[in-house]
């Protein structure tokens, strides 16, 4: 059989895929927990907050079964509800406010991205801040002495 009948190009097709899909398929699946220590790498946790101003947030991620983070450029800030069960990163959250901060104790409605119906609420805990490590400065050479 030659590359250039049906069988063979199909064939050579169905190895080529075998071959890139095999790294695909083979990735670790993160839990929620690790997906959030990895997402926080190079970050040190700051004092919580009760509330962010939702003028300088930007985004948010839903960690699944874990956590809301809040990206507000420089700081990410991390709210753990006390029953993160819900969460999944294929979902909308939906706000209700009565100012432009978001506060522990709020109320965040789940909805589910195809049907847009609700799928259940979080209630936010306190916000923790997580800046960039400072880089360390390198040591300052010693004075040669004469």
């Amino acid at each position: 059989m030659t590359l250039t009948t049906p069988k063979g190009v199909l064939l050579a097709l169905s190895a080529v895929m075998a071959v890139v899909s095999g790294p695909v398929l083979a990735r670790e699946h993160l839990t929620g927990q690790q997906e959030l220590a990895k997402l926080l790498e190079g970050r040190v946790a700051g004092k919580p907050v009760d509330c962010i101003s939702l003028i300088n947030t930007y985004g948010t991620q839903i960690i699944d079964h874990t956590a809301i983070v809040y990206d507000a450029g420089s700081v990410l800030y991390v709210n753990q509800p006390k029953y993160p069960e819900s969460l999944d990163s294929d979902q909308i959250l939906v706000t209700k406010t009565w100012g432009d901060q978001l506060c522990r104790l709020d109320i965040v409605q789940l909805h589910d991205r195809g049907t847009h119906m609700n799928s259940g609420f979080v209630g936010l805990e306190s916000f923790v801040p997580y800046t960039r490590a400072p880089k360390a400065k390198p040591p300052v050479a010693a004075p040669k002495q004469r």
